[in-house]
C-alpha cells in the first residue's frame, strides 16, 4: 500500500509518499480500505516533532478515516467485509489501508459522503468527550468556543446548537464571521477584546462553559468570564501552556472547575463509550442533515503537503480532507 511518512520533523515538505506492507489486524480490529482521511491539528504537531505517537503505535500520521471494511478480526461481530464506516484511528490514517479497533469504528450515517465521514471522528469524539461528558453541557446554558472556525470549533458550534445551548465563539477574521453567522454569535478577537465583548453580549453575566484550544494566553480572561459553577475545558495550548499571575481566589469564589484532556491518551474502553454515545445521540441528527461537518478543501493523497500547508495558514473554515 501507499502511505505518508514523516521523514524528519519540519514543514509540510517532510511528508513523503512511500510504499510498504498493509497493516495486520488484531482480534478486536478491522482493516479499513481508506477512501478519505481527515487532516487535524495533532497531525501538524506530529509532523513538527511536538506530538509523537506513543510507543507501540504506528508512526504513520492520520487520526480519522472513512472507507469500507476489508477484513475483520476474529472477535469482531459488529462489522462485516464491505461495510461503509468511519473511524477514530490510533494513527495510520494517511494510508490506503488502516487497522482500527472495532470499538472506535462507526457506520457512516445515511446521507453522509465518504469525504464528510472522514471529517467526523476526531472532532466529534473530542467535542463530545470534552464539552458534553467532561463539561456537562446542558440545554439553555451558554458556551464560549475559542477557535470557532477550526474543525473543533465548527463541530462544537454545531453540536452545541443542536443540543440547545446558546453559543458564542471567537474567530480571527470578519470573513469567517460572515460565513459562520448562522452557527453562533461570533467575535473577531483581532479587532475586539473578547472578554469585554462577551461581557457586553451576556449583560455581564458571563458564560457557563468555555471550550478552549488556546490555553495560557486566554486563561485569566476565561476565568473572569465564567459564571459561578462554570467549567473551563482546555483541549489545546496554541497560546502556551504556562499561566502567569493566576489568582486562585477567583476560582474558589466562583467554584470554577478547570479541566482538560487529550484524545490520544484515552484507552480503548473510554473511546468505545464515546463512540456508543455518538451513535445514540448524534448519528440521528447527522442522518437528518444536522451537524454535518464543514469541508473547506479536499486534496488527493499526492498533495498531502498542500493539505498541511492549508492548515498551517489558519485561513480555513472547518475541515481539510485527503482522498485516496
Amino acid at each position: 500500500m501507499r502511505f505518508v511518512e514523516i521523514t524528519q520533523p519540519g514543514g509540510p515538505e517532510v511528508l513523503k509518499i512511500v510504499e510498504g506492507e498493509r497493516p495486520t489486524i488484531e482480534k478486536h480490529e478491522v482493516l479499513i480500505k481508506v477512501h478519505a482521511a481527515g487532516v487535524n491539528r495533532p497531525d501538524i504537531l506530529q509532523r513538527q516533532g511536538k506530538y509523537p505517537m506513543p510507543k507501540g503505535l504506528t508512526p504513520i500520521p492520520g487520526l480519522e478515516v472513512s472507507g469500507t471494511i476489508e477484513a475483520v478480526g476474529e472477535e469482531v461481530t459488529t462489522y462485516k467485509v464491505g461495510d461503509a464506516v468511519c473511524a477514530l484511528t490510533n494513527g495510520g490514517g494517511y494510508a490506503e489501508f488502516c487497522a482500527v479497533p472495532a470499538a472506535q469504528t462507526l457506520p457512516i450515517p445515511m446521507g453522509i459522503s465518504f469525504e464528510e465521514a472522514a471529517a467526523i471522528p476526531e472532532t466529534f469524539f473530542t467535542v463530545w468527550a470534552n464539552l458534553f461528558q467532561i463539561g456537562k453541557a446542558r440545554s439553555q446554558e451558554t458556551v464560549l468556543i475559542h477557535g470557532g472556525a477550526s474543525g473543533i470549533g465548527t463541530t462544537a458550534m454545531a453540536l452545541s446548537k443542536e443540543f440547545g445551548l446558546k453559543v458564542l465563539a471567537t474567530v480571527g477574521d470578519d470573513k469567517k464571521i460572515e460565513q459562520l453567522a448562522d452557527s453562533a454569535t461570533l467575535i473577531n478577537y483581532k479587532k475586539d477584546d473578547f472578554e469585554e465583548k462577551v461581557k457586553a453580549l451576556t449583560q455581564d453575566q458571563g458564560v457557563d462553559i468555555i471550550l478552549d484550544i488556546v490555553g495560557a494566553s486566554y486563561f485569566n480572561k476565561n476565568m473572569n468570564l465564567l459564571k459561578k459553577d462554570g467549567r473551563l475545558v482546555i483541549i489545546g495550548f496554541m497560546g502556551g501552556n504556562l499561566v502567569n499571575n493566576f489568582d486562585i481566589t477567583n476560582m474558589m469564589v466562583k467554584r470554577i472547575t478547570i479541566t482538560g484532556s487529550t484524545m490520544r491518551g484515552r484507552n480503548l474502553e473510554e473511546k468505545r463509550v464515546i463512540a456508543e454515545q455518538l451513535k445514540e445521540k448524534v448519528w440521528p441528527a447527522l442522518e437528518k442533515g444536522h451537524c454535518k461537518p464543514i469541508i473547506y478543501a479536499t486534496y488527493p493523497l499526492e498533495e498531502i503537503a498542500k493539505a498541511h500547508e492549508c492548515l498551517d495558514t489558519g485561513t480555513h473554515i472547518g475541515k481539510v480532507v485527503i482522498t485516496m
